[in-house]
């Protein structure tokens, strides 16, 4: 940006000294000429100066992966995949850039991806160490510059301030930062940086090298540097919304970047298409909070668990695991739903996939035995629980219509303190000794199933969630 402002200055001096050389111009033409000189070249600044370098993205390169190939100097430079299970009929979580390099990425089956890569090492996922090393990133990040959100388990964006919003002072952070990750942390775990007016386009950024990448995006780069992109590397277009893109004759990254705002409000169904015209053009857009809307968990049964009474243990074991999460939030709850997938008998050899979903209400709550109550009362409507044919592959309950406690209405009736009281002792005893050092009977059979996980946006607390 400030060589731009050099180069304007100096552009703008030239054609002062030449007009003054044309001796043929009238004074007053040359004052004209210089005044509409000035104001193009203005214009130009001033549109840079109202957006400057705002946000910084960091996004760590195959993380999962990168960690392993970290803690294990056995698997560095190296194709690995990493896997929920070790099983053919899985699929891998991660891979690393060796391994993508074959075609192995995120999805790939365990079978599909020894077929690409012979050689692939895979490693079954440990859950507790990406989110420790999660934890040393996040600290060391926050020693060069405040984090502002942590977006994932592998992605965090910090927001820019006075002279850090200067590109040669944002670059130096930048750099910093990866000098102390690779020191502090290890060596392997790269990360791509962008850097740009707004967080959309510095996430952008990160997209645009990897890995190990570091990216600026200025404003006069726009919308020009976007357009190698693929459509799906924008941010909030998936598969679903890539097809409504073509619907409207949208099929490249420069198709999007020069569509009018009612188009893309058309295509996105409202306000996000408009916010979607902004950012591409480095507006920087205010979102209104948002609040938690559930808390759940799911999981997929291994085979010794594929039956009914084990697929109530294991819903029971979830449900439990939520209450806690949802007492830590401060949250509490008015609704349960439950779902479970089964493979039905149907044609000799060929099951038929189904899944099973109710659900239930009640007054506001952060009671364990209320919320199994309502999962006894549906799982006792189950249709499909009474017939050991019918195998349950899949489990989930969620806690829905949450309200935080600072604005719930006390009950009247009841024993609230003391039930207040029970449930601190059993969530303190899990903190301590390790989550079911203290659960509910009905969880009994599978109180060492459904290890704790990372979803794509919900990085799991230690101190309540780990299972050890």
């Amino acid at each position: 940006m400030y060589d731009y402002i050099l180069e304007v200055a100096f552009s703008c001096l030239g054609k002062l000294t030449s007009l003054f050389e044309t001796k043929a111009l009238h004074p007053s033409l040359i004052l004209s000429e210089i005044f509409d000189y000035l104001a193009v070249n203005i214009c130009s600044l001033l549109r840079i100066l109202q957006m400057p370098l705002n946000n910084l993205f960091i996004d760590f390169n195959s993380y999962f992966a990168s960690v392993e190939q970290q803690v294990k100097p056995e698997l560095r430079n190296k194709p690995v995949g990493v896997v929920p299970v070790m099983a053919d009929t899985t699929c891998c979580i991660a891979a690393s850039y060796e391994a993508k390099a074959f075609g192995v990425k995120t999805g790939t089956m365990v079978s599909e991806a020894k077929k690409l890569c012979p050689g692939i090492k895979l490693v079954e996922a440990n859950h507790e160490r990406y989110i420790r090393y999660h934890n040393r990133l996040v600290e060391k990040v926050n020693e060069c510059l405040p984090v502002d959100q942590v977006l994932s388990i592998d992605e965090m964006v910090c927001s820019l301030i006075g002279k850090e919003r200067q590109r040669e002072n944002a670059v130096a952070i930048a750099l910093r930062i990866k000098k102390k990750i690779k020191e502090e942390v290890g060596e392997y775990l790269r990360c791509s940086i962008g850097i740009a007016p707004n967080r959309f386009l510095a996430k952008m950024a990160t997209e645009m090298q990897k890995p190990d990448g570091l990216v600026v995006i200025d404003n006069e780069d726009l919308p020009q540097c976007l357009y190698k992109l693929q459509i799906r590397d924008i941010y909030g277009v998936g598969r679903k919304m890539e097809a409504r893109l073509r619907r409207y004759g949208i099929y490249t990254v420069e198709n999007l970047c020069n569509a009018d705002k009612t188009l893309l409000r058309r295509v996105w169904g409202g306000i996000e298409g408009e916010r979607m015209y902004e950012q591409l053009r480095g507006k920087v857009m205010y979102r209104p909070p948002t609040h938690r809307s559930t808390v759940g968990h799911s999981h997929v049964l291994p085979p010794n668990l594929k039956n009914n009474e084990s697929a109530y243990a294991v819903l029971n074991r979830l449900l439990q695991k939520a209450a806690m999460r949802l007492r830590h939030l401060g949250y509490y709850a008015r609704s349960l739903g439950v779902i479970v997938r089964y493979k039905i008998p149907w044609e000799p050899g060929n099951p038929k996939q189904i899944k099973w979903k109710d659900y239930a209400t009640f007054t506001y709550t952060q009671n364990t035995v209320e919320f199994i109550n309502a999962l006894d009362a549906m799982w006792g409507r189950n249709p499909f629980s009474a017939e050991s044919q019918n195998i349950p592959t899949a489990v989930a309950v969620v806690l829905f219509d949450l309200l935080h406690e600072d604005y719930i209405t006390l009950p009247l009736f009841g024993n609230f303190e003391k039930n207040k009281s029970l449930y601190a002792a059993i969530d303190g005893l899990n903190k301590r000794y390790g989550y079911a050092s203290a659960y509910f009977g009905g969880s009994h059979i599978a109180r060492n199933s459904a290890p704790m996980r990372i979803a794509f946006t919900q990085i799991p607390n230690l101190e309540i969630e780990n299972d050890l």
